[in-house]
């Protein structure tokens, strides 16, 4: 249930809970407001999503200027991309420059944001290229999906990766050490016995 939650699967969620009996405190409905808001910054409409953010909680970008920052980055780079060179300066001086003047670790990431304006964006050259690529909106994503759910007291990481890498760490430790029944498919979560003999495949041929 903490990973459906955390990870936005709703209609999962709502059948998980009423199949296992198991409920939560949380709001389901609120999941789906929030992956609206992390589609928005994933499909780089930066102005819907702190629209929404602002309508679902409208203290928190006010309270976390280093967020806010990167979202405005983010709008930042989708002007670029669509080569909107003179509002992509502008946009910058009045919105981002302000903020780097505040916070003057974010002045870094801003130079190198407006670097982009130097290179062809629509090609894959630009050492800075990077920041064009899909993988940093879903950063931008994520943060801003981890600020609503901390906003909330949810944790902002789901559980259940980190205990299957235990899992997985915790076996081969015993391997070296013991026999003992284990999980070789963590989908079924079957343990296999080691004493048993391990079935033969049927001989199928002629």
């Amino acid at each position: 249930m903490n990973y459906l939650i955390i990870e936005g699967y709703k209609d999962a969620a709502e059948k998980f809970s009423e199949e296992s009996g198991l409920h939560t405190s949380v709001d389901l409905g609120s999941i789906e407001e929030r992956m609206k808001i992390r589609y928005a910054v994933q499909t780089g409409d930066i102005k819907a999503a702190i629209e929404r953010v602002n309508d679902l909680n409208p203290d928190l970008l006010d309270t976390d200027p280093r967020l806010y920052f990167h979202l405005q980055q983010q709008h930042l780079i989708e002007l670029i991309r669509m080569g909107k060179a003179e509002e992509a300066l502008e946009f910058a001086q009045e919105e981002l420059a302000p903020h780097g003047e505040e916070h003057p670790e974010l002045l870094r990431e801003l130079e190198k944001t407006m670097a982009l304006l130097a290179f062809d964006v629509s090609g894959s050259g630009s050492p800075l290229c990077d920041l064009l690529d899909f993988s940093h909106r879903q950063k931008t994503a994520n943060e801003l999906n981890a600020a609503l759910l901390a906003a909330h007291s949810q944790p902002k990481e789901p559980k259940l990766p980190a205990l299957l890498q235990l899992l997985a760490w915790t076996q081969e430790q015993l391997d070296e050490k013991a026999q003992y029944p284990r999980i070789n498919n963590i989908v079924s979560a079957v343990l296999t016995d080691p004493s048993a003999p391990s079935s033969q495949p049927e001989n199928t041929s002629a």
